[in-house]
């Protein structure tokens, strides 16, 4: 796999599916190995994927100092990746965790972004968290699944702080719970860091209202992308952190949860494909 060298010496990979345009892939988690985005549902036929393993996920290195895991630091990481791959700007697609990278990313660099794709992205770089409100009335909409009786209440006491994070109530984070799903949720405890996930948001983390005003002048186009399903973010919360950029566009992905190019491949990988080209939405490509 490609690797380069970051600021402080830590051997960090990529890998690289498809062809075309470079598009720098921020995985979520947070510190989730990006293995879990596969091809993005098909996106790699039309852009060439370069997914960034974070580091200390899948193949990158652990870091000498741990506090390095915390967000903030980590926007070094994707500026030494642009260097190393020679591009004056860049593409960026971020999902979940990934968005509030990205989001500081583009703050201290926006001379270096071309595009950016925010995926189902918690908007906790700009102080905007998903509540637990949110979760629980966007759990509310599948109450006719047949999994919803045997879920709710574990997923219930999750958000109140009183049970663990337990499996059964994973097909909330989906928009269809099927073989494909199932599968992807497995996958995920031995992809993530969770040592590092814990440092990832830790405090000074953060700063909302400098990220808010240095994001106010951002000439670059963004896309915030939704599932109708999903509860963080919640659309509704999409569209207030799509306020926060000037050139900003929402989609909101018909009967998908936070997964969207699982849920539906073909809406997903034609939206945002729409959005990298710079085409309107809904225009049939060519």
């Amino acid at each position: 796999m490609p690797i380069f060298t970051a600021r402080d010496g830590t051997r960090l990979t990529y890998h690289l599916r498809g062809r075309g345009e470079p598009l720098i892939v921020l995985p979520g988690g947070p510190m989730r190995a990006c293995a879990y985005l596969g091809d993005l549902g098909g996106l790699d036929a039309h852009r060439r994927l370069v997914l960034l393993d974070l580091r200390g996920t899948g193949e990158s290195a652990a870091p000498r100092d741990p506090a390095t895991y915390r967000c903030d630091r980590l926007v070094d990481d994707v500026e030494a990746l642009r260097v190393h791959l020679g591009l004056d700007r860049v593409d960026l697609l971020a999902h979940s965790a990934g968005g509030s990278l990205a989001m500081l990313y583009a703050a201290r660099h926006p001379e270096r972004v071309g595009r950016l794709a925010l995926i189902t992205a918690t908007p906790w770089a700009l102080g905007m968290p998903a509540t637990a409100e949110d979760r629980r009335a966007a759990a509310l909409l599948r109450r006719d699944e047949p999994w919803y009786a045997e879920a709710f209440p574990a997923f219930r006491a999750w958000l109140a702080g009183t049970g663990d994070y337990d499996p059964v109530f994973a097909p909330f984070f989906y928009g269809r719970w099927d073989e494909a799903a199932r599968a992807h949720e497995s996958a995920g405890d031995a992809e993530t860091n969770d040592k590092a996930a814990e440092v990832f948001g830790a405090d000074g983390a953060y700063d909302p209202p400098a990220t808010r005003a240095a994001l106010a002048g951002l000439p670059s186009p963004v896309l915030v992308l939704a599932g109708e399903l999903d509860g963080g973010p919640r659309p509704e919360l999409a569209r207030r952190s799509a306020e926060v950029f000037p050139h900003a566009e929402v989609a909101v992905q018909p009967g998908a949860g936070h997964y969207p190019w699982l849920d539906d491949p073909e809406w997903f990988v034609g939206r945002v494909t729409e959005f990298l080209a710079g085409r309107p939405a809904g225009r049939t490509p060519s």
